[in-house]
């Protein structure tokens, strides 16, 4: 059975609704013929005359009567699916969004995205999930609405980026920690016990190649999977730890935090998501109250670095991976 021409939808609403082919073809702005032969292919597909003649005029058949309302319905849909989405109605939006994000994030910018979401759309739930690759699979099979994390040659080319803030290393340790006084130098800081962190598991990295044109080694004691791990480990150690300033405030409550004593580049953390939700207006909504959030100004923000005036205790610039890790 052939598929049948959809286009004569619109044609047959306007002639039940006229019940006249002069009328139906001056609202539709065809010739009379036109209307004629779009009324006779309307017959052959329904097999019904749908209008006949009764004295000057036309009156509709039992199966017109039956169809009006049905193919006015069914049109008013057709236009609305092909109508741009409208704003949506956040006070009664019920869905739910999966966010997936390196260890921090949630820590750091959770707490006031989820007070933003909840004034703003009650009916919507987050619900996070943790980052371990970057593998952008979650987000093509649409197992994941959202992600945050630095962009790099692995991104998918398909999936659509945004920016939402710069980020840099910076070097952490306990209260009381030798480190807390006086000026860092690279000797200073090469010459602590540290926490390496390596989702590789790797144990040296660009810091210890930039330490070692200075003629400087650190000591790795330990090597752990994330900055949260790292962290705690230095809170309650001797161990000097190096993790991302923005992605770790909340985590560093308590801590002292000095900038490094070589030069290294900051990066950029984004939000990536597939192009299915590009226009989908619910999930635009919530990568603007992402952004906003992550726009606001950190509340402890450590000063930048004032590297010394000795030029050996000064590295060169040194190539970082763009996330940062070994």
């Amino acid at each position: 059975m052939s598929r049948p021409d959809f286009n004569l939808l619109g044609t047959l609403e306007v002639l039940l609704a006229e019940g006249s082919v002069a009328r139906a073809s001056r609202r539709l702005g065809l010739s009379s013929s036109a209307m004629s032969r779009a009324l006779a292919r309307l017959r052959a597909t329904t097999g019904d005359p749908l209008l006949v003649r009764a004295g000057r005029g036309l009156v509709p058949t039992p199966r017109a009567l039956e169809l009006r309302d049905r193919v006015s319905q069914l049109v008013l849909d057709a236009e609305a699916v092909l109508r741009p989405a409208e704003d949506v109605r956040l006070d009664t939006l019920e869905r739910s969004f999966t966010l997936r994000s390196a260890e921090g994030f949630v820590e750091n910018f959770g707490a006031s995205l989820l007070a933003r979401v909840g004034r703003e759309a009650p009916g919507v739930r987050l619900r996070f999930v943790q980052k371990l690759d970057k593998d952008n699979v979650p987000l093509r099979d649409a197992n994941v609405d959202l992600e945050t994390g630095v962009v790099d040659g692995a991104t998918d080319p398909e999936v659509r980026v945004q920016a939402l803030f710069r980020d840099r290393y910076v070097g952490v340790v306990r209260s009381g920690h030798p480190l807390c006084k006086g000026r860092i130098t690279p000797a200073r800081y090469a010459a602590g016990r540290h926490v390496f962190v390596s989702r590789r598991g790797r144990s040296t990295g660009p810091m210890d190649d930039a330490l070692k044109l200075l003629g400087l080694e650190r000591e790795i004691a330990t090597v752990v999977g994330g900055f949260s791990t790292a962290l705690a480990l230095a809170r309650s150690t001797e161990l000097v730890a190096t993790v991302p300033e923005r992605h770790t405030g909340n985590l560093r409550e308590g801590m002292h935090t000095f900038p490094l004593p070589v030069a290294t580049p900051g990066f950029t953390v984004s939000m990536l998501w597939h192009p299915r939700f590009q226009a989908d207006a619910a999930h635009r909504w919530l990568r603007g109250c992402v952004k906003d959030v992550c726009e606001e100004p950190p509340d402890r923000a450590t000063p930048p670095p004032r590297h010394g005036r000795r030029r050996q205790e000064t590295a060169p610039p040194v190539r970082w991976r763009r996330d940062g890790r070994a």
